[in-house]
């Protein structure tokens, strides 16, 4: 025990390492470093309400995101890849929208490091968080933290079209929108046939999706709490409540799952 506290008191003391974030809008990498992100003209300290990653309200140092993606225009999308293999796709439109959300690279100070996730890791060195995230919508997988880089790139349907859904579709068909719902919620943790660039959970249709194997009930239930259905302490899911995913948003994002178990193609080697 005592030696636990000593190595707790020694992570408390000892400054986090300066870190770097690369971004990529297609005209070369952009590199910013700690040091001269805390030091821009433009850093503000900010109030964040209902922060996804410590579950309340926290005060960052901060640069205005807007500010580090110069030329971007609405028809853009960027992703977002943290160090842990998540991989947030997010379009342009969200984040030079006009509503009361704003979005904000928190910048970790090594003199003064953030407190340890669940899994010991801070959210840092860079996170992107919100300011009045509600009032735009904004859901928990567009929180990404202890990000790595930025890259402007083309949409999940151009690269990824092996998670399209049938063409034939109407465009106002819920499968379409279930399409849109999973890009949002589920495309950062997980592939799809194989496709995509996330890295921490499984694929959601090869060989077997979950609509295949998990009954409806308990798939809802394990959508909303994963803990609830099988709980285990190094589950890095969680769950996605009716404020990040209304329940029409997850009816149509299981009928998109189920339309994709008669849709597979197998990954490539």
């Amino acid at each position: 025990m005592r030696r636990m506290v000593c190595l707790i008191l020694l992570w408390l003391a000892w400054p986090v390492a300066a870190a770097e974030l690369k971004i990529d809008l297609g005209h070369g990498t952009t590199s910013y470093d700690t040091a001269a992100l805390l030091a821009r003209s433009d850093a503000r300290d900010i109030e964040v309400a209902d922060d996804v990653a410590y579950h309340g309200t926290r005060h960052y140092r901060a640069v205005p995101l807007r500010a580090l993606l110069p030329g971007l225009a609405r028809a853009d999308h960027l992703q977002f890849v943290a160090a842990d293999g998540f991989s947030a796709e997010i379009d342009a439109t969200i984040l030079l929208g006009t509503s009361k959300a704003t979005p904000w690279l928190a910048v970790e100070d090594p003199a003064h490091p953030w407190p340890p996730l669940d899994h010991g890791k801070s959210a840092g060195p860079f996170y992107l968080v919100w300011t009045d995230a509600a009032a735009g919508g904004i859901g928990s997988e567009q929180w990404p933290y202890q990000l790595a880089s930025i890259r402007r790139l083309a949409g999940v349907a151009e690269r990824f079209p092996a998670t399209r859904p049938d063409p034939a579709l109407p465009a106002d068909s819920p499968i379409r929108h279930g399409y849109a719902v999973f890009q949002r919620t589920c495309f950062a943790c997980h592939t799809l046939n194989g496709q995509g660039d996330a890295k921490l959970g499984p694929d959601l249709n090869f060989p077997h999706g979950p609509t295949e194997y998990i009954p409806d009930a308990l798939l809802r239930a394990y959508i909303r709490d994963p803990q609830s259905l099988r709980h285990w302490p190094e589950a890095k899911m969680h769950g996605l409540d009716a404020q990040t995913l209304p329940d029409a948003d997850l009816d149509d994002l299981l009928r998109y799952l189920r339309h994709m178990s008669t849709r597979k193609s197998a990954p490539s080697p």
